[in-house]
C-alpha cells in the first residue's frame, strides 16, 4: 500500500502542472505547448515500443481505435481546455472547477445504479458548490470590468475540461474494468500515439514560425516544459496511476485524485508569487472537504455497487 500511495501522490503532483504550464511558457501559446507536449509523449511511446513489452499487441482493432480516440480527443481536448482556462481565469478557479471530477463521476454512477441516497450526498455537493462559488465570485469582483468576460470564458473552458475528463474517465474505466482489459503500459502507449496524432491537427494554429524572433531563454524554457509535460506529466504520470489503481482500494485512490487540485493551486500561487486570498483559501478548503465527504459516502459498505468510474488514467 505505501508504494501505491506514493505512486498516486506522484501522479497528482505531475497532473497539477497542467494548471501552471500554459502560463509558464509565455509568450508561446497554449496551442504550441499542446502540440509539443503530446508529440513528445507520442515519440516516447513509439521509442518504448521498440521493446516488445510496450507494444500494443493482442488488443483488438475496435479497442485500439478507442485507445487512439481517448488519446487524441481526451488528452488533447482536456489539456487545451484547461490551458485556456488558466490563461483566462488565473490560477485559482480552474483547479477548483476541474477538481470536482471525482464527485461528478460518483453522481453519474449513482444516477445509473442508485447506490446511495441523494440525502447523503446533499451536504458534500452543497460544500463543493459553495466553495467554487466563493472563489469565482471573488475573482470576478477583484478584476476590472474589461476582464470579466475573460474570467467567464475561463470558467467555461474549465467546465469543458471537466466534461471531457468525465467522459474520458468513464470510457477508460469501462475498458480497464473489463475481464480482458489490456495491459496498462501497452494501453498507455496506444493513447500516447493517439495524443500525438491529435495534436498535429492543431499545427495550423501554432506560432512556431515566429519563435525565431523570441529570446533564446524563452525557447529553451518552452522546450524544457514540453519535455517535462510530455515525459513526466503524461507518460510517467499515467504509469504511476496504473500502479496506484492496482495497489490501492477504490476509496483511497479516489481520494488521492483530490490532491491534484491542491498541487495545482499550490503551483499557481508559487507562479504568481503570492499567498491565496481569504476567499480562495476558504473556497479551496470547502471544496476539499466536500469532495472527501462525497467519496466517504460512496465508500461505505452499502455503496459497493458503484462502478469504479473514478479510477482515471489520464
Amino acid at each position: 500500500m505505501p508504494i501505491g500511495i506514493i505512486a498516486g501522490l506522484t501522479t497528482c503532483a505531475l497532473w497539477g502542472l497542467t494548471f501552471v504550464a500554459p502560463r509558464a511558457v509565455e509568450p508561446f501559446s497554449a496551442w504550441d505547448l499542446t502540440i509539443a507536449r503530446y508529440c513528445v509523449f507520442g515519440i516516447a511511446c513509439l521509442l518504448l515500443m521498440l521493446h516488445p513489452r510496450f507494444r500494443p499487441t493482442g488488443i483488438a482493432l475496435p479497442r485500439s481505435a478507442i485507445g487512439l480516440l481517448l488519446g487524441g480527443v481526451g488528452y488533447v481536448g482536456y489539456f487545451v481546455s484547461a490551458a485556456f482556462a488558466v490563461r483566462l481565469a488565473g490560477a485559482a478557479i480552474p483547479p477548483l472547477i476541474i477538481g470536482t471530477m471525482p464527485v461528478f463521476l460518483a453522481v453519474i454512477a449513482n444516477l445509473r445504479e442508485r447506490s446511495v441516497s441523494w440525502r447523503a450526498l446533499a451536504l458534500p455537493l452543497v460544500l463543493i458548490a459553495v466553495g467554487v462559488a466563493i472563489v469565482n465570485i471573488a475573482a470576478i469582483r477583484t478584476v476590472q470590468s474589461v476582464d470579466t468576460g475573460a474570467i467567464l470564458l475561463g470558467m467555461l473552458s474549465a467546465c469543458a475540461a471537466l466534461c471531457i475528463w468525465i467522459v474520458y474517465g468513464m470510457v477508460n474505466a469501462a475498458v480497464m474494468s473489463a475481464p480482458d482489459a489490456p495491459d496498462g503500459l501497452r494501453w498507455t502507449g496506444l493513447q500516447g500515439i493517439g495524443a500525438a496524432l491529435g495534436s498535429l491537427v492543431l499545427l495550423p494554429l501554432s506560432s512556431f514560425g515566429a519563435s525565431d524572433a523570441l529570446p533564446a531563454f524563452d525557447t529553451f524554457r518552452f522546450i524544457a516544459w514540453a519535455l517535462l509535460m510530455g515525459l513526466a506529466g503524461s507518460w510517467f504520470a499515467t504509469w504511476c496511476w496504473v500502479v496506484a489503481s492496482r495497489r490501492l482500494p477504490l476509496a483511497l485512490s479516489a481520494q488521492l485524485i483530490v490532491a491534484e487540485t491542491v498541487f495545482g493551486l499550490a503551483y499557481g500561487f508559487v507562479l504568481e508569487g503570492r499567498w491565496p486570498t481569504a476567499a480562495e483559501a476558504i473556497g479551496a478548503v470547502l471544496q476539499f472537504i466536500g469532495v472527501i465527504s462525497a467519496i466517504t459516502v460512496f465508500s461505505k459498505p452499502e455503496s459497493v455497487g458503484v462502478p469504479q468510474a473514478s479510477s482515471v488514467e489520464i
